[in-house]
């Protein structure tokens, strides 16, 4: 009687880091994350009936409380007079929304939808960053306010508009790299969607958002050179300053701002997408 010996198990393809950080996945399931953002804003404002202006209602509400703290009751906050707070205080409250909520939403992005993750053949990538586009679709939404803005606060339009494609394109690849982090480590460890509420309400007051950078850094500023050094290594700093003087020219980001908010966008885009690979299979398990 001869023996027969088993089949043998066909070894698992091994998995291979994509070097396009994923993009060229995005690309060519672009059909999907189109169906999802309109998904995502369809679900947000169903049942009500203004709709998407609430996208535009909330940040100019923000604006017109801060506008009144900072601009009425403390003098303007210390802007220069030249500078009209209004515009000043609008152009980083939309850019801040769009930066809040994609981060807060993309968060909590697998973990609220994982019967699509688990039946949808699609990248698992697509669902942060489904997160991302459907905040700037509001952010766009926005731009007609604020070029009203724009008109009736002083603000200028010229070759230093071009600013704003920079400062969306680096939001883009900052928010995407932390929507992947954030996704991922948000299902294994479920504090983080709560320890959020304190990251962000730090992140708004440690932004040139209702005051002016000279507060924090320049010669009359109260605070140590070293103190402000590290203000402006935070990369949203560098990025708010490039949103600012696309209409009001009086502000420049000094280079070390925007090198430091370029190279922490480009590493925390590599960086978002190596940690979603490598925590993948723990979080489909967890899902």
């Amino acid at each position: 009687m001869t023996s027969t010996s088993p089949p043998p198990v066909a070894a698992r393809p091994k998995r291979i880091f994509p070097k396009t950080t994923g993009l060229t996945a995005l690309w060519r399931h672009r059909q999907s994350l189109t169906v999802l953002v309109r998904r995502d804003l369809a679900v947000k404002y169903q049942a009500t009936v203004m709709g998407y202006l609430w996208s535009l209602i909330e940040p100019l509400g923000l604006a017109f409380i801060y506008w009144f703290i900072f601009g009425v009751l403390y003098d303007r906050g210390g802007l220069p007079a030249e500078v009209e707070y209004p515009l000043y205080i609008v152009s980083g409250i939309f850019a801040w929304q769009w930066m809040s909520s994609a981060m807060t939403e993309a968060t909590t992005s697998l973990t609220s939808q994982a019967s699509l993750i688990t039946t949808m053949r699609v990248p698992r990538e697509v669902f942060p960053v489904a997160r991302v586009f459907a905040r700037f679709a509001e952010f766009l939404a926005g731009i007609p306010i604020l070029l009203a803005f724009v008109y009736f606060f002083d603000g200028q339009i010229g070759w230093h508009t071009f600013n704003l494609f920079f400062a969306v394109a680096m939001h883009f690849m900052i928010l995407t790299g932390l929507s992947f982090i954030l996704a991922s480590i948000n299902v294994l460890f479920r504090d983080v969607q709560r320890f959020m509420r304190l990251v962000m309400r730090v992140l708004f007051y440690g932004m040139p958002i209702i005051y002016p950078l000279e507060k924090v850094v320049g010669p009359d500023s109260p605070l140590d050179s070293w103190v402000q050094t590290a203000y402006q290594v935070n990369p949203f700093v560098g990025i708010m300053q490039l949103y600012r003087s696309a209409w009001i020219p009086q502000i420049v980001p000094s280079t070390f701002q925007i090198l430091v908010s370029v190279g922490f966008c480009v590493f925390l885009l590599f960086f978002g997408r190596w940690l979603f690979y490598k925590l993948e299979p723990a979080v489909l398990k967890e899902i």
